[in-house]
């Protein structure tokens, strides 16, 4: 057993009408209902808000990237604190990203080899080399509840080809990082299945991860500016594959909309910059659709953002004071805007978690939908 004697993972209920069900992830610091989302809090803080906002607006877990944490404040430094829990202030679960999509998004910082991936800082320039069995060793480091293997995420659209040597390689990496894991650390590994949009490749991936016998999966290289179809494609044909008693994890993702349809097709995880990076540029979400504030009808607005909702923000402001403070650049309006969207986000999910225990989850998918109008932008 991972954690205390009690399962890692189970199933509370299932959802008669389609993948769905809620469940629990038991951690050492603490219980997470399923499905949550994750705030992202890349180098360990959730930008513009700090560990008790995030408790009220209903936050179970934090994810933070390993990546950056060795850059800065940098392993030593963590190891001196006994991890980022106490570095951080959080007292709740952390899942930590391998650094995984960096080797994404910092492709013109690295250079991939079968045995790792070396990165030139883009903080100072410094010489970094990541292998999967250092990537382990890093997260026990920071101390985080849930690690992710190293993976490499290949491109979209990409050929057949590449995306074929891409899995080998993310494989060959899980494999390894696996063989580096102490299952009786307290610390759960999450492998990662790659694949791109082909098929074969996902359903490939998913019976290679499955058989290495993980305690959790994470699905990777989605969100990626493919269309939704070939995103759901490759959920559905992964997700039938993959054992349905371990959690599900889709990294990145993302809109409210994509929340629910993972939810729909056996999602347990999600994470996404979405609604803090939203919130400072003034998007807000709500029940109604995206409110955005920069909008000048909103100018001598006294409502709240979302009247239904019970957050800090929208049970003391108006629309239009918040539209000051983001005009006139205050910092406040971050904060208080990211507590919104967070609060929004939870309650969506905590809403599914609902839905799903008393058999009522098709209808709140169709209320959902009725009623997200979209006030200022497209969703």
């Amino acid at each position: 057993m991972l954690i205390d004697k009690s399962p890692f993972f189970r199933v509370l209920k299932n959802d008669p009408q389609s993948a769905a069900r809620t469940g629990e992830i038991t951690t050492q610091h603490g219980t997470i209902l399923t499905p949550a989302f994750m705030p992202v809090g890349t180098r360990g803080s959730v930008k513009a808000v700090d560990p008790t906002d995030l408790l009220k607006c209903g936050s179970q877990i934090v994810l933070a990237n390993a990546y950056h944490l060795t850059q800065r404040p940098g392993l030593e430094t963590l190891r001196l604190f006994g991890g980022l829990h106490k570095f951080m202030g959080w007292s709740g679960p952390i899942l930590t990203d391998s650094g995984g999509y960096q080797v994404f998004s910092l492709a013109a910082l690295r250079k991939i080899e079968p045995e790792g991936v070396t990165f030139h800082s883009p903080y100072d320039g410094s010489v970094t080399f990541f292998s999967p069995q250092s990537v382990v060793a890093a997260q026990t480091v920071i101390g985080s509840d849930i690690m992710m293997c190293l993976d490499e995420c290949p491109p979209y659209p990409a050929d057949y080809a590449p995306v074929a040597k891409s899995l080998a390689l993310t494989l060959d990496w899980a494999a390894k990082s696996r063989a580096a894991w102490d299952p009786n650390s307290g610390q759960a590994l999450f492998g990662i299945v790659q694949g791109g949009f082909y098929p074969d490749l996902r359903a490939q991936a998913a019976a290679a991860i499955a058989a290495m016998d993980f305690p959790g999966h994470s699905l990777g290289g989605l969100a990626l500016g493919e269309p939704e179809a070939e995103r759901l494609q490759a959920i559905e044909t992964a997700r039938e594959i993959l054992p349905k008693d371990k959690p599900l994890y889709l990294m990145g993702l993302g809109t409210p909309n994509d929340l629910i349809q993972g939810v729909l097709r056996g999602a347990d995880l999600f994470d996404c910059v979405l609604p803090t990076r939203n919130a400072r540029n003034g998007q807000l979400f709500t029940r109604f659709g995206r409110l955005n504030l920069l909008n000048s009808r909103h100018k001598e607005d006294p409502n709240p953002p979302d009247p239904a909702c019970q957050c800090l923000t929208c049970q003391t402001f108006s629309r239009a004071y918040l539209r000051h403070l983001l005009k006139n650049r205050e910092p406040l309006f971050s904060r208080l805007a990211t507590i919104h969207n967070l609060t929004y986000y939870h309650d969506l999910l905590a809403g599914v978690r609902s839905a799903i225990k008393t058999e009522t989850l098709a209808q709140y998918v169709l209320d959902f939908y009725a009623a997200q109008k979209a006030q200022d932008s497209p969703d």
